[in-house]
């Protein structure tokens, strides 16, 4: 089975305008996230609507390709860049143009998921180390069956645990945080950049809802690895910190 890696990547951000390109230990973060997928998958491109990022790649020696400003999301920008690059590759996946952390073995175990045959999209899970964490609603949590297939994401606290004390709660269950990291089989990748947004996908602001209800089938893996991703200037200082204290 044939992977490949793409990267989108804005330009335009509310938050931090510009942070593909920000340096982080004297590179752009995009080159450390390409970086990291090339070395793991073997093949990568980084699509972007930008052409300060485009160049910027193409400088470092990597391969990118430019897509349309006006796509609703990350999923629609792959697609577009996999018509345009015709890849042959069996799976895809997805890689945020933020995530200059993300970690070789997290890209193996979405890797993995596929040899399962029914497993159509593939992300990842960590466990919760704190119910303060749970209780944060810009971190989703996943509710998965005995096969690890998907149940439900969600940004309130799944599932309700009865007659226990909250604070006690992640000592009755093991709360999953969803890393927003995909893989798709390229039939459905195609197939679910077609669907119009979902009832549960507008209520929770969570696009992987319009893949479940349409009956989608995603496989959860589970990481240990935490990764630090860059939102905002401050997240860029926690990942300088982050990086130097990995290198000491």
């Amino acid at each position: 089975m044939k992977f490949i890696g793409i990267i989108p990547a804005r330009y335009a951000s509310t938050r931090f305008p510009g942070k593909p390109l920000a340096l982080l230990g004297g590179r752009p973060v995009i080159q450390h996230v390409y970086e990291k997928a090339l070395a793991a998958l073997g093949e990568a491109y980084v699509a972007t609507d930008d052409e300060r990022i485009y160049d910027t790649v193409r400088s470092f020696g990597g391969e990118a390709v430019m897509t349309r400003s006006n796509h609703q999301s990350g999923t629609d920008r792959i697609e577009e860049a996999c018509e345009k690059i015709e890849t042959q590759a069996d799976v895809i996946i997805n890689i945020q143009g933020d995530e200059p952390f993300v970690h070789s073995s997290q890209l193996e175990t979405l890797q993995h998921l596929f040899d399962h045959p029914q497993t159509q999209i593939g992300t990842l899970g960590k466990r919760f180390e704190s119910f303060e964490a749970v209780m944060n609603p810009n971190s989703p949590k996943i509710v998965t069956d005995r096969h690890g297939f998907a149940l439900y994401f969600s940004r309130s606290v799944i599932p309700y645990i009865r007659s226990k004390e909250q604070q006690k709660w992640l000592e009755y269950f093991p709360y999953l945080k969803h890393l927003g990291i995909y893989a798709y089989r390229r039939d459905i990748l195609h197939e679910i950049t077609q669907l119009p947004q979902s009832s549960l996908e507008i209520a929770e602001s969570l696009e992987q809802l319009r893949w479940l209800e349409n009956g989608y089938r995603i496989r959860v893996g589970i990481t240990e690895v935490e990764t630090v991703g860059i939102d905002t200037p401050e997240d860029l200082q926690r990942a300088e910190e982050f990086l130097l204290s990995h290198l000491t």
